[in-house]
């Protein structure tokens, strides 16, 4: 069973609109090895690093080097196959500064992180 969120938008007008927020896959591209990639529609993605077929540490060193060349606000979309990196990414997020994790998405076989570079 999927779970649907309600989030309601309060506008400078004094407008609410209530808008329900469905986890999951909505957009989707196909990669190089013919997997999903869920992309968001929440983040304002600029750019994606594809890791899949990685695994620890080299998610991590990957993510580091991409962040490095991203502007300040944005965000950095992480795709890996390796369940290991949840744990990882969140934890290398937490003990580095100028990087907030965003989120993580836990698919089939794909695991996805939002990381966005605060400075």
């Amino acid at each position: 069973m999927e779970r649907v969120f309600l989030q309601s938008l309060l506008f400078e007008s004094g407008a609410i609109i209530d808008i329900l927020l469905c986890p999951g896959s909505v957009l989707c591209s196909k990669s190089n090895t013919d997997q999903l990639i869920p992309m968001s529609s929440e983040y304002d993605v600029t750019e994606t690093l594809d890791v899949k077929g990685l695994s620890c540490p080299m998610p991590i060193v990957k993510t580091k080097q991409a962040i490095d060349d991203v502007e300040a606000g944005g965000v950095l979309e992480v795709v890996s196959t390796d369940s290991g990196s949840m744990s990882d990414i969140q934890g290398w997020a937490e003990g580095t500064d100028g990087v907030e994790l965003l989120d993580q998405v836990e698919g089939d076989e794909l695991y996805t992180h939002y990381v966005k570079k605060t400075a």
